[in-house]
């Protein structure tokens, strides 16, 4: 493209979109105009020095706010930036033409030019996603994976006023109906101007392929179906997530448990995470090899991992699917009180099943997680839940991501851990009172704390506990007893 004289943030702006979009430089004053029209004609600044077009829409939003066009809340700087993103952001026709297109050549390349498409357009929040914390802790299971993050905006105090005043609006549905594709947003609901689906067949049923804006983990995915309906896990879910294996070559797909406590934070519409990343639960071995009678062409057996898993492999799709159904249809009924384990009381049905697929050596791989959302007396968040000696780290659902081994831990323990820091040192510290007696420990444990040490020692300790947390979540534990009542299971299974 031929880069045009360059005078003004505005210019500058429109000159980035050429250059990055199917624009021509005979679309320039159009688009100039534009921009003008969404940021206003005043306090136009000139042209700054770096060519960041994320970072020329940025300034852009605040000329906006200078202008007066948008009030300064996050929800309407992220509305209006959204907008000005969407000029370089070919329509959902185009963009699903050329994947598919490309698809044909190479599903390599097509995946990778969408990612491309969708972290240049400012879809992903890759700045954002920059400022989360992030470390590893080498365990007996392999390395779990630890972020706090930092990514998502706390909501500020003008915002939830204004979102207080607006009337209640049905549409979209939730943050997963493909209607939510070119949507402007507002003040209580994400902009997604900029945003795009793909679509395609999952046997037979239209589903929706996108980026997560705030990923957890390298190309963080999300497969969506095209109608809003709640969340199943059965054996169709078991197909669908070998098929989407099948035709992204790389990734792996995983669904959240479909019932309360155990399950994901959106189970009013059915979806399934994937991405390019190796969990530690991937890589973690089959400790007990098991045999389920009519599937010997499925190699089957138990993970060494804190969860109880299940994981089954082999070439054949539909023989996986046939008995991750058995599976499933047996634990949905299984009880076991001597080690706590009730499918059903007052009427409420208690078991379910967190699936992970992948390819591996050419053959698919299904990992099946027990899951159990009892509540009890003692343990009213749940039993098979982080319990309240680890809450003060981690207290949220275990999800998908979770159970797999990376901790997504809230954005308090950034400045928590500092106040516990300044504690294992004798400074003058605000540490929170719900963390004294796991930092008692550490210091009782550690007694070589110094400057040089604590901030690892520390992040090792948190470590430690989402192992715990990890534990906790596992409905046969790690013990004779467990294994045992593991092994019974699997009894049932084939009887």
């Amino acid at each position: 493209m031929t880069m045009m004289s360059v005078k003004s943030l505005v210019d500058k702006f429109v000159c980035g979109v050429i250059n990055e979009s199917d624009y021509e430089s005979l679309d320039r004053n159009y688009l100039k105009n534009r921009v003008l029209n969404l940021v206003g004609e005043e306090n136009i600044p000139v042209a700054p020095e770096t060519d960041d077009l994320i970072e020329l829409k940025n300034q852009l939003v605040q000329v906006a706010i200078q202008n007066q066009k948008i009030g300064d809340t996050a929800n309407e700087q992220d509305n209006l930036g959204a907008e000005l993103m969407d000029f370089i952001t070919p329509a959902p026709s185009i963009v699903n033409r050329r994947f598919w297109d490309e698809y044909q050549i190479s599903p390599q390349k097509a995946i990778a030019a969408f990612y491309d498409l969708s972290k240049r357009n400012d879809y992903i929040k890759t700045k954002a996603i920059a400022k989360n914390i992030y470390f590893k802790h080498p365990s007996e299971y392999g390395d779990i994976e630890i972020t706090i993050n930092l990514s998502k905006p706390e909501k500020d105090p003008k915002q939830i006023a204004l979102a207080k005043k607006m009337k209640a609006s049905g549409y979209p549905k939730c943050n997963l109906c493909m209607e939510n594709e070119g949507y402007q947003g507002r003040i209580n609901y994400p902009a997604r101007a900029n945003h795009r689906i793909i679509r395609l067949d999952i046997d037979g049923h239209q589903w929706g392929f996108q980026y997560s804006p705030y990923a957890y983990f390298n190309e963080h995915c999300i497969f969506l179906d095209s109608v809003h309906e709640e969340m199943v896990i059965d054996k169709k879910t078991f197909k669908q997530l070998l098929t989407i294996v099948q035709k992204f070559p790389g990734y792996f797909a995983g669904s959240n448990a479909d019932l309360p406590i155990v399950g994901g934070s959106i189970l009013s519409h059915e979806h399934y995470q994937g991405g390019r990343h190796t969990f530690a639960m991937e890589t973690a071995p089959i400790e007990t090899q098991i045999k389920f009678d009519g599937f010997e062409n499925v190699e089957a057996g138990i993970v060494k991992w804190p969860m109880s898993v299940i994981r089954l492999t082999s070439s054949n799709m539909n023989q996986i699917c046939d008995l991750a159904d058995k599976i499933l249809q047996k634990w949905n009924h299984y009880t076991d009180k001597s080690v706590s384990v009730v499918a059903q009381s007052n009427g409420e049905w208690h078991h379910t099943i967190t699936p992970i697929a992948r390819m591996r050596n050419g053959k698919y791989e299904l990992d099946l997680v027990l899951r159990d959302n009892q509540t009890s007396a003692q343990y009213p968040d749940g039993i098979f839940h982080p319990h309240k000696d680890v809450q003060h780290i981690k207290k949220e659902n275990i999800g998908l991501i979770e159970v797999m081994g990376l901790a997504i831990l809230p954005p308090r323990l950034k400045t928590e851990m500092q106040e516990v820091e300044k504690y294992l040192l004798g400074k003058d510290n605000q540490i929170a009172d719900y963390h004294r007696e796991w930092a008692d420990k550490i210091k009782k444990e550690s007694p070589a704390l110094n400057e040089q040490n604590v901030h690892a020692i520390v992040q090792d300790e948190i470590g430690k506990v989402f192992v715990r947390v990890l534990e906790d979540a596992g409905v046969f534990k790690r013990d004779d007893q467990g294994h045992q009542a593991f092994m019974k299971f699997i009894d049932a299974v084939n009887h």
